[in-house]
């Protein structure tokens, strides 16, 4: 019998919670489960907002392909013009979830730096498998950013921000606006991005079974998205952006991911690539936390200083 690979623990605090969360979070997703896993309800946008003076309005526009998408702007109900953009990508391994998952940053955003914050209904796979996925999100970045005066914010100042499938989603289409000649970005902000498809990291290989969004859950929803070409020569780095084999002439790059996920190497490995290109990223590994642990456990310590590296960096961004 084969011994299981070692792997580095988890945080006990966070361990405990992955003990309540056990039935509740992607492990272990074949296709048949996905319904299951879709079916989970996310808090809403107006949940989300609370009481804090936030607007939120949704508007149809384009995607790929000439079909229509929703997204949704949020703004500070004082807003004034000319502040920065923010464009969000959700998760959800591009195959669950909606615009509104995990969209609560953006509300602190655009209460903190008087933020327009746009999020898009991109559309998912396996029903529209790529580039469906990353081809609308880039159509709403370009909807975004030819519609910065209307909407009030700087042009000049947009940043595009995922996390997890949609942090992969992120990099692919700041890759397209780099390679187009789309919109110029003023920075990118990804965590614990889904960028490889081919399922060989080391770090993909010690959490199948165990953690959230495991090495299964991950060549599922990779299958979904690029069916039979998952894995082989015939994949783009706008679809998986690992396999960019030039990385230069990217915006500052923020990059997070746990120590005890299957992202964890794939990750290290974009932002070392984005240096060895000359470029500016910031790359923080979090020891001991699991996927997605700032949203899922935000009150642990880690979850505390993740929060606050990222928020560090976009001030930081943000005040140049």
């Amino acid at each position: 019998m084969t011994p299981e690979i070692p792997r580095p623990p988890f945080d006990p605090e966070l361990a405990a919670v992955l003990r309540e969360l056990d039935g509740h979070v992607p492990v272990g997703m074949t296709p048949e489960l996905l319904g299951h896993f879709r079916a989970f309800p996310f808090p809403t946008m107006e949940e989300q907002i609370g009481d804090r003076p936030v607007r939120c309005v949704t508007r149809t526009i384009p995607g790929y392909g000439g079909a229509e998408i929703a997204i949704s702007v949020l703004s500070r109900a004082d807003h004034v013009a000319g502040g920065p953009g923010i464009y969000h990508i959700h998760g959800g391994g591009m195959v669950m979830g909606d615009r509104f998952a995990s969209a609560h940053p953006l509300v602190d955003w655009a209460m903190k730096f008087d933020a327009v914050a746009v999020t898009v209904e991109f559309r998912l796979a396996p029903e529209h498998p790529d580039p469906v996925p990353v081809e609308d999100c880039y159509a709403g970045l370009c909807w975004t950013a030819a519609h910065a005066d209307e909407l009030g914010f700087d042009p000049a100042r947009l940043v595009v921000f995922g996390g997890s499938g949609g942090g992969g989603l992120a990099a692919g289409t700041t890759l397209l606006a780099r390679d187009r000649g789309g919109p110029a970005l003023f920075g990118q902000l990804v965590q614990c991005p889904m960028i490889d498809d081919r399922d060989e990291t080391v770090s993909s290989r010690q959490f199948d079974g165990i953690g959230v969004w495991d090495r299964t859950s991950n060549r599922t929803a990779w299958t979904a998205v690029l069916g039979e070409r998952r894995g082989t020569a015939d994949v783009s780095p706008y679809a998986a952006p690992a396999r960019a084999t030039d990385l230069s002439g990217l915006p500052p790059t923020f990059v997070d991911v746990a120590a005890a996920e299957v992202f964890r190497d794939e990750a290290v490995a974009f932002a070392s690539a984005i240096w060895a290109a000359g470029g500016d990223a910031e790359l923080h590994v979090w020891g001991g936390a699991f996927h997605g642990f700032y949203d899922l456990a935000p009150e642990s310590a880690a979850a505390r200083a993740c929060l606050a590296a990222r928020e560090s960096w976009l001030e930081r961004l943000l005040a140049r």
